[in-house]
């Protein structure tokens, strides 16, 4: 079928497949393409008007008015297409209209009676029912997304900056991708204008200022399986990618274009009426798997703290990494402590939500389950490289809650139904007891006070990263490397679990 032979609805799926993929941008492979193509078709067949309003948008290029064209809500608000999730109208935004675009991009338009920031049970996927601006949170202004050929090699060690190198796919399987958190452009210091819009006052926003350039993303083709990490860093003033790595780079200043704002945030009343700690989070200090010194505590009354490499004496707003001795300390350790160098700043906002500032020469790699969401990856399945003088949110406090108490929820139930399948209680016809349902059920009610804890715990590595592209697979064999406690995150946690109680499983025999 020719592009201009345009098919309806009652015609047969392979037809209007064959025509949507003529249209497709190019940013995605044809083999994903057509598998999430394919599979938009087949959930709108027996909606025949959506399905009319999707060929209209896209054959016309949006130049004639259409519908809302939706799908189901998942649990999770991601669609899965070819082993990848994805949020779906930033999948099938990206498939016609913006190969480079991030979700933090997307604004849906006044007319979208389900737009996915709508929260309703059907999601709209029209890509001309979203317009494209700049996000003022993760700036994704430079994302590139291009084929290229499997990473041949690890990425240059860390130490060094210069020179393009290739990225892994995006495509297909468990994919693997880095990202870049960059400094703010021109600009002498990171400000504000990066901040989650939320965390800006109308006075800041009218002088934070950026226009946007989208130079394209680029997804090679690499598919490996990672546990902890996939990477994501965030380079400094390079228009290339990385093995490995998407790079972010930040829009430059203008006089005339400026961020959105959203303020909703800055009155809403706190999580929870319990009195704030004394001590707003706690520090350890490891190299490899070893912690070296006492963990450090940072008081309340110092919402911003200093992690750096230097050999004063650490106490309030300071640690000070340099005096602490290890007499296991390998060369290696030592030449990687030698360039932590200023360090980082961590700063507390509002009731708990948690920036960083690398001040170091050299990047840091940051575990951190907000900027995996922000970047549509699952929580745990990123590893985040953030570069000199970039400015970035890694915690949310809110977030952090609805995320614990879901799993709390999620926790207790499969173990009340499990407890069910092993009396042999579970209702319904052609049901059974014993231990295989119960065994089935044992993933869910597998989640223990553990996993809620590492929801409020940030890692981060100094010089060296992890995972897939480096040499060193998880943070314990990385050189230096600390582990922040978040106090506030750890109340909340408590008072979740004594609303909702979960005993850690038995393992099974």
């Amino acid at each position: 079928m020719s592009i201009t032979n345009t098919p309806t609805s009652n015609d047969a799926c392979l037809s209007i497949v064959h025509s949507l993929m003529c249209h497709r941008q190019g940013g995605e492979s044809e083999t994903f393409a057509k598998r999430a193509i394919e599979s938009l078709v087949k959930k709108l067949k027996e909606k025949k008007d959506e399905l009319d309003s999707l060929i209209t948008a896209i054959t016309t290029n949006g130049a004639h008015p259409s519908k809302c064209v939706t799908i189901q809500r998942t649990l999770d608000g991601r669609l899965q297409v070819a082993g990848r999730k994805g949020f779906p109208h930033v999948i099938y935004a990206r498939l016609w209209r913006w190969p480079d675009l991030h979700k933090n991009e997307l604004k849906h338009v006044k007319y979208c009676q389900f737009a996915f920031d709508l929260k309703c049970d059907n999601v709209c996927v029209n890509p001309y029912h979203y317009e494209r601006v700049v996000s003022p949170g993760i700036d994704l202004s430079g994302l590139t997304l291009t084929p290229s050929g499997p990473s041949s090699g690890l990425i240059k060690d860390e130490y060094d900056f210069d020179g393009p190198q290739s990225l892994p796919s995006l495509d297909g399987g468990h994919s693997l991708q880095t990202i870049q958190h960059p400094p703010s452009g021109s600009r002498p210091a990171p400000s504000e204008a990066f901040a989650t819009p939320n965390l800006l006052t109308p006075a800041e926003a009218s002088t934070s200022a950026s226009t946007s350039s989208f130079p394209a993303i680029a997804a090679g083709s690499g598919s490996a399986s990672s546990t902890w990490s996939r990477n994501s860093s965030f380079t400094p003033n390079l228009p290339h990618h990385t093995n490995g790595h998407l790079q972010h780079h930040p829009p430059m200043p203008h006089p005339t274009h400026y961020w959105p704002v959203h303020n909703e945030l800055a009155f809403q009343p706190p999580i929870s009426n319990h009195p704030a700690p004394d001590y707003w989070c706690s520090i350890a200090y490891f190299e490899m798997d070893v912690q070296v010194g006492e963990t450090f505590k940072v008081p309340s009354s110092c919402p911003i703290v200093t992690v750096d490499g230097y050999v004063d004496p650490s106490g309030g707003d300071r640690f000070c990494l340099g005096q602490l001795s290890n007499v296991h300390r390998t060369e290696a350790i030592e030449r990687a402590r030698l360039h932590i160098g200023k360090g980082v700043q961590l700063e507390c906002k509002g009731e708990g939500d948690v920036w960083v500032r690398c001040l170091s020469d050299h990047a840091v790699f940051v575990q951190s389950y907000y900027l995996d969401r922000e970047a549509g990856r699952a929580p745990g399945d990123a590893v985040h490289k953030i570069y000199p003088s970039a400015y970035i949110k890694v915690f949310d406090l809110r977030q952090c809650h609805r995320q614990m108490q879901q799993q709390a929820a999620t926790a207790q139930a499969a173990a009340a139904a499990q407890a069910a399948a092993v009396a042999g209680n579970i209702p319904g016809p052609g049901s059974v007891g014993g231990i295989a349902p119960a065994i089935s059920l044992s993933a869910a009610a597998g989640i223990g006070v553990d996993d809620l804890r590492r929801l409020c715990i940030l890692r981060m590595s100094f010089v060296k990263g992890w995972g897939p592209d480096y040499p060193r697979q998880s943070i314990k064999e990385t050189p230096c490397w600390i582990e922040i406690h978040l106090h506030r995150a750890l109340q909340l946690l408590d008072e979740v679990l004594h609303t909702m109680p979960i005993a850690d499983p038995q393992p099974l025999d």
